[in-house]
């Protein structure tokens, strides 16, 4: 039977079990409030027909309670729009268990990027031999973030798997309780998580999904494509943040870091004897049964945190004797089950996850000086007296050189003290779960060699005197910090010392690039091309060196933040770009959505080994043509000019702080850190994170940083007479090609009815209508420019999903938009009504959250 097309099966899996579970869930008794069930398809109704007029908010809402709830109290009428909320939470939590329950009809498992479809190709073309030359040395690594865009609580997340579970059997009395359960289960957190909470959360997809998902992968590869043979590589691994991350977040501490770590360590040792019991039931031959017995009994013996003789190594070669007695004297019998646990022993070791180190430059500079000024003033040689008036250049010489160690109870200073610290728990964490577990410390806002210098001086002088075994990672983020990254790391490379660092680590250097920061400094087109031409530039100056760089992308959920379809990404960079890992950062959302089941975890994972090797094994020429980078580099300056105006504007700040939900987001409680980096009181553009900001953006269904001065760079060609120049590009580069389409999810995403009231605001029309004309003028370039009749339309069914879900949140988000005016309106009053406006703000915050999960992407 023919594969029926993925709209077709989007409509018939998704979309219509939907509407029939929605219709159960609307009709259950959850509250106190009569008949919101019924009021709530009234109100959608009202909006969507309001919106279709033309009219705000405010009169959106004014029509429905005329019209159907004339009689209730303004009290009332406040309760009830909490109720909506509540319900449209739920109902894109129904959504997305559908979702995720449909996730193998509506995707094709074996089809193109999977591994199945690339070992066929490869055999095909007779390829194989070089696909697995390439597997041998080729890495995945998803770094999970604890980045705060995800609010689900825990419970909240067990219905969601439990849903999934009942919605794929069909169950329709489990179900039904699971809905009842859905709504009386609260949502919202009452305080902020704290730094080890948000791991422990994280901790739960490794433990339930990545542990399988990535086995099942690896187990593939080896039987499939290297037919049964050990292979030394991982292939695939994940990386760790939460507990690790510091940039910004003063909660995180280093004894947070070390319970993190251990947490790790526990939670794989769990998971290793769940398999060993279930091996202990099939093995019971002669020879083995006893030895496995003794493999459960210590681990058994860790889990309780009793003292025991296992080690990694014994294990593995413990189970390797097993599975040769199986194999010589037992006709192989289970042999795939102990491989494959082998395997898992392999990718996770005692440490489950590789958890990071990072901290911005600018704090090490202010922990480095106090460091050193200790060391000067108690006579320490180490650090010359008259360091602080050399020049950078010998800084540079002196801090490669350097050599002893710091005593740490000499220093006052907290904060410094605590990041020194940090140093130690890295040892520490090496020493107990192995060096894997916590080997590379980031460098977030890194901008001159003298900032990983001084870090490499604090490693070695703190902890690593003899044998640094951490990877230094400088992550370049702003415009400018990405045009001297190349000039940077030759530095670094032509450095002696650190030159004898990077051999002792296999030549290989980590640099990360932030798609999220580059694109709030520099816009969207800038951003990415300015990481497409960093990347070549420091691939050149890497592999003059003969250094192998690890490229790892530090990516957001949605296009502005480097998201959307990044498989695409990643299959489309040419041979001037390193490939030998694909590593991206997964965070809030996109982790439950991209990653929450196993379906989706495998499903994705073979999507970005795939695009990784795909350019390895294609005959094609990905490189862009000449003419095509003058196209693309002038497109993305005529975009960057059109930006920086936008960003500059007298308004920009104000309008985000007035017009927005930006400052509700620290109100949210859904992660432990602070919503902006520095101390001012005001709101300063260079302390805003890239979450609030995209994410505010989003909650206005404006969408700006996917989309602004993308229009105004086309609009040149068309305006010259030369839009054909951008056509071909389009047609020509993959690379274009994907940050098109993915800006048009951005646009696709957007709803300006909405907000069109704001067009009339005395101090915020112009403004508003600024961003409004770009959205039209993109909107209708990139259609031109793509030859299609609408927005995304060659994903149908990501178009359908997302028309679903926004229709969804439509009510909530008028909520939102209403609550906001009105707060506006008794800001003006000359004696505020305090308690009114705490209500209006509370009623903003709670609406961020359906919003947040339900574009899955959205910060």
């Amino acid at each position: 039977m023919p594969l029926q097309p993925k709209l077709t099966r989007f409509n018939q899996n998704v979309l219509s079990k939907y509407q029939i579970y929605n219709g159960i869930f609307m009709t259950l008794p959850f509250d106190t409030i009569t008949k919101t069930g019924v009021l709530l398809p009234l109100f959608h109704e009202t909006c969507k027909k309001g919106f279709d007029k033309g009219d705000n908010p405010t009169v959106i809402v004014d029509t429905f309670f005329k019209k159907y709830q004339a009689r209730r109290s303004d009290k009332s009428k406040i309760d009830l729009l909490f109720r909506f909320i509540q319900y449209i939470e739920r109902q894109v939590v129904l959504f997305d268990a559908i979702e995720d329950a449909a996730f193998p009809v509506v995707n094709n498992m074996d089809g193109i990027g999977t591994l199945r479809s690339l070992k066929e190709s490869a055999s095909a073309e007779g390829k194989l031999d070089k696909l697995r030359q390439y597997l041998e040395e080729f890495k995945v690594r998803i770094v999970l973030t604890a980045h705060p865009t995800q609010f689900y609580p825990g419970a909240v997340l067990g219905i969601i798997t439990d849903l999934t579970e009942a919605i794929k059997e069909n169950d329709l009395l489990r179900i039904n309780d699971l809905l009842a359960q859905l709504g009386k289960t609260p949502f919202f957190k009452h305080k902020k998580p704290t730094p080890y909470d948000e791991a422990v959360s994280l901790i739960w997809y490794l433990e339930n999904v990545f542990y399988e998902s990535f086995g099942k992968i690896y187990d593939y590869i080896q039987q499939n494509i290297f037919e049964g043979q050990q292979i030394d590589n991982d292939i695939v691994n994940v990386g760790f943040w939460p507990g690790g991350d510091r940039d910004g977040n003063p909660f995180v501490t280093p004894e947070t870091t070390v319970k993190v770590a251990q947490r790790l360590h526990e939670t794989i040792i769990k998971n290793y004897y769940r398999d060993v019991r279930k091996l202990k039931r099939k093995l019971t031959f002669q020879g083995v049964e006893e030895r496995i017995s003794v493999i459960e009994n210590q681990l058994y013996k860790k889990v309780l945190h009793e003292e025991s003789d296992l080690t990694l190594d014994n294990f593995v070669t413990e189970l390797k004797d097993i599975r040769d007695i199986v194999i010589d004297q037992h006709q192989s019998l289970y042999v795939s089950e102990i491989t494959s646990l082998l395997n898992k022993l392999h990718l996770f070791g005692f440490h489950f996850s590789s958890l990071d180190i990072r901290q911005d430059s600018r704090v090490h500079h202010a922990v480095f000086t106090n460091m050193i000024d200790s060391m000067i003033e108690s006579g320490n040689k180490a650090i010359p007296s008259n360091y602080h008036e050399l020049s950078e250049k010998e800084q540079v010489k002196t801090l490669s050189e350097v050599n002893g160690k710091v005593d740490l109870s000499l220093i006052k200073d907290e904060d410094t003290l605590k990041a020194l610290r940090t140093i130690e728990a890295i040892k520490t964490i090496q020493s107990t779960n192995g060096e894997k577990a916590t080997n590379r410390y980031i460098i977030s806002n890194n901008q001159t060699t003298l900032n990983v210098m001084q870090l490499f001086a604090m490693l070695k002088l703190v902890a690593f005197q003899d044998d640094l075994t951490v990877d230094i990672g400088p992550l370049f983020e702003t415009i400018t910090d990405l045009e001297v990254s190349h000039i940077v790391m030759e530095d670094l490379y032509t450095n002696p010392a650190y030159a004898a660092h990077l051999k002792k680590r296999g030549n290989k250097q980590t640099i990360m690039l932030g798609f999220s920061d580059g694109t709030k400094d520099g816009g969207y087109l800038m951003a990415n091309w300015a990481i497409y031409k960093a990347k070549e530039r420091l691939t050149a100056i890497s592999r003059k060196y003969d250094v192998t760089v690890i490229f790892f992308d530090g990516r957001g959920g949605p296009p502005a933040r480097g998201g959307g379809k990044t498989h695409n990404f990643y299959a489309s960079l040419g041979p001037t770009i390193e490939d030998k890992e694909v590593q991206l950062t997964i965070q809030g959302q996109t982790i439950s959505s991209n990653f929450g089941t196993l379906d989706s975890s495998q499903y994705n994972l073979e999507q970005l080994i795939s695009s990784g090797i795909y350019n390895s094994l294609s005959d094609s020429d990905l490189r862009m043509l000449p003419e095509n980078r003058v196209v693309m580099d002038n497109l993305a300056k005529l975009s960057y000019q059109a930006y920086a105006d936008f960003k500059n504007h007298p308004k920009f700040i104000s309008y985000l702080e007035h017009m927005s939900t930006l400052k509700y987001y620290a109100k949210t409680n859904i992660g432990s850190r602070p919503s902006k980096r520095g101390k001012a009181e005001g709101l300063v553009f260079e302390d805003l994170r890239a979450i609030p900001f995209v994410g505010s953006w989003s909650q206005l269904k404006q969408n700006v940083p996917g989309f602004f001065g993308v229009g105004t760079a086309l609009k040149h060609y068309e305006d010259a007479g030369e839009f054909e120049k951008a056509q071909k590009l389009f047609k020509t580069s993959s690379f274009f090609k994907t940050l098109i389409e993915n800006s048009m999810m951005s646009l696709s995403k957007s709803f300006f009815d909405l907000t069109k009231y704001m067009s009339d605001d005395p101090e915020y029309g112009d403004f508003w209508n600024i961003i409004y004309t770009e959205y039209e003028t993109t909107k209708r370039l990139i259609l031109k420019l793509t030859g299609y009749n609408q927005l995304m339309q060659e994903e149908p069914s990501g178009k359908a999903s997302i028309r679903v879900r926004e229709s969804i949140v439509l009510p909530l988000l008028t909520i939102q938009q209403f609550a906001l005016k009105q707060i506006q309106e008794l800001e003006k009053a000359d004696n505020k009504d305090t308690d009114l406006i705490a209500v209006y703000e509370k009623l903003v915050t709670r609406s961020l959250f359906g919003n947040i999960n339900a574009s899955r992407n959205s910060a």
